[in-house]
């Protein structure tokens, strides 16, 4: 009698995925109760063991609002018209805060969680998905700051408003966000084979804050500094940046060719994040 298992006889057959890019919307949703056990960690975890705990939400925004209003308004003298520059720095801090956190957790993603891949097989996209979402709740905190603010100069008197168009402002928070995954995800993929983009994204960050017209209206820099203006232009962060105060503070000016231009960077670079994520997760073992 031959006990030759032949193929049929198995129920099951793991195989390689052979799609070079698959996002997988129905494997991630048969995994959202692990998905919500990892943003639960992201966000209860991070300072479980500090004095202030999650103080540190409101402190990081406010005192670097309190930095920008004295080194470039008092200092460099930038006018922020009619709104207080106080109010307008952090205005722009809230919303960056939220791609940086998004950015430097999920470019972390096969290096931080090289343990837990290695043991048990679950959507590898989860674990950036947890991150981008956590960030969210640690944004609605230090917005919650922002609105506080918001009232107490209304009250004192300034001329606040808000844009007709503040509905449309968790759509920009929903683009920033996935702009933050996408490069994310393409960076994390790097940093498995190439150790120095890790040691790069602190200062690159740095960098693109100065250029993504957080602290100072984009007009200003095309009238200081009109050769160099376009790197400015061409930053989607830019757009987000400025289009939010717009909404919140209604100051500024709103570009629908600047926003259509950002959406579809945002469209690209998740995508083109995504394919590379992919790619990697097969192979990332073997090299991280």
């Amino acid at each position: 009698m031959n006990n030759t298992n032949t193929t049929n006889d198995w129920l099951f057959e793991i195989t390689p995925k052979n799609k070079f890019f698959s996002l997988n919307l129905k494997e991630v949703w048969q995994y959202r109760d692990l998905l919500f056990l990892f943003v639960k960690r992201d966000v209860i975890t991070v300072y479980k063991q500090t004095v202030l705990g999650p103080l540190w939400y409101l402190i990081q925004p406010l005192f670097t609002a309190i930095t920008f209003t004295i080194i470039f308004n008092n200092v460099a003298g930038i006018n922020t018209g009619n709104v207080p520059p106080f109010l307008f720095n952090l205005a722009g801090i809230t919303v960056w805060n939220y791609f940086t956190a998004c950015l430097n957790g999920t470019s972390d993603t096969f290096k931080a969680n090289a343990g837990i891949f290695g043991k048990v097989y679950f959507p590898r996209i989860i674990t950036p998905l947890s991150v981008v979402i956590s960030n969210l709740i640690k944004f609605g905190i230090q917005f919650f700051i922002f609105i506080a603010f918001y009232c107490y100069y209304y009250i004192q008197g300034k001329d606040l408003s808000l844009n007709g168009s503040v509905f449309l402002f968790p759509v920009l928070i929903l683009v920033m966000g996935f702009l933050g995954l996408g490069l994310g995800m393409f960076i994390s993929s790097l940093v498995t084979k190439y150790r120095d983009f890790s040691y790069l994204i602190g200062f690159g960050i740095q960098l693109l804050m100065y250029l993504s017209a957080v602290m100072y209206p984009m007009e200003l820099i095309k009238q200081k500094l009109p050769g160099y203006g376009w790197i400015v232009e061409y930053n989607p962060l830019a757009y987000i940046i400025e289009t939010s105060r717009y909404m919140l503070l209604n100051v500024g000016e709103i570009s629908i060719l600047g926003l259509c231009y950002t959406t579809i960077i945002t469209i690209a670079v998740f995508f083109l994040g995504l394919l590379v994520f992919n790619k990697t997760e097969k192979s990332f073992i073997d090299t991280v």
